[in-house]
Protein backbone atom coordinates (compact mmCIF):
# COMPACT_ATOMS: atom_id res chain seq x y z
CA UNK A 1 0.00 0.00 0.00
CA UNK A 2 1.12 3.72 -0.95
CA UNK A 3 1.47 6.21 1.41
CA UNK A 4 1.01 10.06 0.60
CA UNK A 5 4.35 11.07 1.94
CA UNK A 6 6.22 8.42 -0.49
CA UNK A 7 4.37 10.14 -3.52
CA UNK A 8 4.50 13.48 -2.22
CA UNK A 9 8.16 12.81 -2.14
CA UNK A 10 8.44 12.32 -5.74
CA UNK A 11 6.90 14.94 -6.94
CA UNK A 12 9.10 17.41 -4.89
CA UNK A 13 12.18 15.35 -6.44
CA UNK A 14 10.08 15.77 -9.91
CA UNK A 15 9.88 19.22 -9.42
CA UNK A 16 13.37 20.17 -8.27
CA UNK A 17 14.58 17.77 -11.31
CA UNK A 18 12.05 19.69 -13.61
CA UNK A 19 13.43 23.26 -12.32
CA UNK A 20 17.50 22.26 -12.53
CA UNK A 21 16.91 21.00 -16.34
CA UNK A 22 14.70 23.92 -17.25
CA UNK A 23 15.71 26.93 -15.36
CA UNK A 24 18.78 27.15 -17.30
CA UNK A 25 17.15 28.00 -20.54
CA UNK A 26 14.86 30.62 -19.23
CA UNK A 27 16.91 33.98 -20.50
CA UNK A 28 17.41 36.13 -17.54
CA UNK A 29 17.14 39.81 -17.71
CA UNK A 30 20.85 40.44 -17.52
CA UNK A 31 21.37 38.53 -20.36
CA UNK A 32 18.83 40.13 -22.35
CA UNK A 33 20.49 43.36 -21.56
CA UNK A 34 23.88 42.40 -22.85
CA UNK A 35 22.99 42.17 -26.70
CA UNK A 36 20.66 45.52 -27.56
CA UNK A 37 18.59 45.32 -29.76
CA UNK A 38 19.46 47.50 -32.92
CA UNK A 39 16.32 49.53 -34.26
CA UNK A 40 16.49 52.60 -35.63
CA UNK A 41 19.82 52.52 -37.39
CA UNK A 42 20.94 52.72 -41.27
CA UNK A 43 22.66 49.48 -42.58
CA UNK A 44 25.74 49.70 -44.57
CA UNK A 45 26.09 46.23 -45.90
CA UNK A 46 28.51 45.05 -48.78
CA UNK A 47 30.28 42.14 -50.35
CA UNK A 48 34.25 41.84 -51.02
CA UNK A 49 34.84 39.54 -54.57
CA UNK A 50 37.86 38.46 -55.74
CA UNK A 51 38.85 39.64 -59.30
CA UNK A 52 37.63 36.26 -60.76
CA UNK A 53 34.47 37.20 -59.34
CA UNK A 54 33.84 34.75 -56.25
CA UNK A 55 33.55 35.35 -52.89
CA UNK A 56 36.68 36.96 -50.78
CA UNK A 57 36.40 35.89 -47.23
CA UNK A 58 38.66 37.52 -44.47
CA UNK A 59 38.93 40.34 -45.32
CA UNK A 60 39.39 43.50 -43.26
CA UNK A 61 36.52 45.89 -43.93
CA UNK A 62 36.76 49.37 -41.89
CA UNK A 63 34.44 51.90 -42.02
CA UNK A 64 34.70 55.70 -41.14
CA UNK A 65 32.08 58.40 -40.45
CA UNK A 66 33.34 61.79 -42.19
CA UNK A 67 32.73 64.58 -40.07
CA UNK A 68 29.86 66.89 -41.13
CA UNK A 69 30.14 70.62 -42.26
CA UNK A 70 30.88 72.60 -39.55
CA UNK A 71 32.33 69.46 -37.01
CA UNK A 72 36.47 69.42 -36.29
CA UNK A 73 36.90 68.48 -33.15
CA UNK A 74 37.34 64.89 -31.70
CA UNK A 75 38.41 61.65 -34.03
CA UNK A 76 36.00 60.58 -36.77
CA UNK A 77 33.76 57.53 -35.32
CA UNK A 78 35.59 53.46 -36.59
CA UNK A 79 34.34 50.67 -37.32
CA UNK A 80 35.74 47.70 -38.15
CA UNK A 81 34.79 43.93 -39.52
CA UNK A 82 35.81 40.84 -41.28
CA UNK A 83 33.77 39.93 -44.20
CA UNK A 84 32.44 36.28 -43.63
CA UNK A 85 32.91 32.85 -45.76
CA UNK A 86 30.20 34.76 -48.37
CA UNK A 87 32.69 37.74 -48.57
CA UNK A 88 29.87 40.02 -46.53
CA UNK A 89 30.04 42.31 -43.92
CA UNK A 90 27.39 44.67 -42.07
CA UNK A 91 27.67 48.08 -40.39
CA UNK A 92 25.02 49.59 -37.86
CA UNK A 93 24.90 53.33 -38.29
CA UNK A 94 22.66 56.24 -37.02
CA UNK A 95 19.89 56.90 -39.21
CA UNK A 96 21.46 59.65 -41.90
CA UNK A 97 22.37 62.35 -42.94
CA UNK A 98 25.70 61.10 -42.63
CA UNK A 99 28.91 60.53 -44.68
CA UNK A 100 30.94 57.36 -44.74
CA UNK A 101 34.18 55.96 -45.96
CA UNK A 102 34.74 52.40 -46.12
CA UNK A 103 38.21 50.40 -46.60
CA UNK A 104 38.72 46.98 -48.04
CA UNK A 105 42.42 45.08 -47.30
CA UNK A 106 43.01 41.62 -47.99
CA UNK A 107 46.61 39.66 -47.74
CA UNK A 108 47.70 39.42 -51.05
CA UNK A 109 44.72 41.56 -52.94
CA UNK A 110 45.74 45.38 -53.40
CA UNK A 111 42.76 47.57 -51.08
CA UNK A 112 39.84 49.35 -52.14
CA UNK A 113 38.34 52.58 -51.06
CA UNK A 114 34.45 53.72 -51.59
CA UNK A 115 32.72 57.21 -49.85
CA UNK A 116 29.09 55.91 -49.25
CA UNK A 117 26.18 58.34 -48.00
CA UNK A 118 23.75 57.34 -46.12
CA UNK A 119 20.57 59.80 -45.68
CA UNK A 120 17.71 58.07 -42.96
CA UNK A 121 16.98 54.76 -41.99
CA UNK A 122 17.62 52.71 -45.21
CA UNK A 123 20.19 49.86 -46.47
CA UNK A 124 22.79 51.08 -48.61
CA UNK A 125 24.78 48.06 -50.62
CA UNK A 126 28.70 48.70 -51.65
CA UNK A 127 30.86 45.87 -53.65
CA UNK A 128 34.41 45.49 -54.07
CA UNK A 129 36.37 43.85 -56.50
CA UNK A 130 39.94 43.44 -55.29
CA UNK A 131 42.57 42.93 -57.71
CA UNK A 132 45.50 40.45 -56.74
CA UNK A 133 48.86 42.31 -56.15
CA UNK A 134 51.47 41.56 -58.83
CA UNK A 135 54.54 39.65 -56.82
Amino acid sequence: MRTKKKSTKRIGISLALLAAVFLPLVPSAAAAKKKPVVEDSAVISGTVFEESGYALPEAKVTLVAEPSSGETRGKPKKMEAVSDSRGEFVFHVPPGPGQYTIAVAAKGYRGGRKSVAVEGLERVEVTFQLERESK
